[in-house]
């Protein structure tokens, strides 16, 4: 298996996050031993955010990391283990919540693929970008 990162570039529908990754300079991180779990937002969540917000976080690498360690946790959690729980504690340091009563939501995001594996981890594929508070 490939690690976080690649796996991401291998899927092909992350170019938008694996850009903000390598400029928020958090390659080598997600590439790290981990194990982290990622809620891995796609090209076309990107895409609904407002026209100008990547560009805007492109620019402003404090809040751009802010918002990408906002989108994982450390561990490897699993979706039979997500369904259990409420809410998750960030590597960015709040908490998002989490509600399994309808599919899997984390925040506004839908989780449409669940337990992408990795070497050094897990992705679920979301529809939404998650911002901090």
């Amino acid at each position: 298996m490939a690690d976080i990162v690649d796996t991401a570039v291998n899927a092909g529908s992350f170019s938008t996050l694996v850009a903000a990754v390598k400029a928020a300079g958090l390659v080598d991180t997600l590439k790290g031993k981990g194990p982290f779990t990622v809620f891995a937002p796609t090209d076309d969540a990107f895409a609904k955010l407002p026209k100008g917000t990547v560009d805007g976080l492109l620019k402003n690498i404090p809040q751009l990391k802010k918002i990408l360690t906002y989108h994982v946790v450390s561990g490897k959690v699993m979706a039979a283990d997500v369904t259990k729980l409420k809410s998750a504690k960030t590597v960015e340091g709040e908490d998002v919540k989490i509600d399994a009563s309808h599919g899997v939501k984390i925040n506004n995001a839908t989780v449409t693929t669940p337990d992408v594996g990795a070497d050094n981890g897990v992705i679920h594929i979301i529809d939404t970008v998650l911002m901090p508070a």
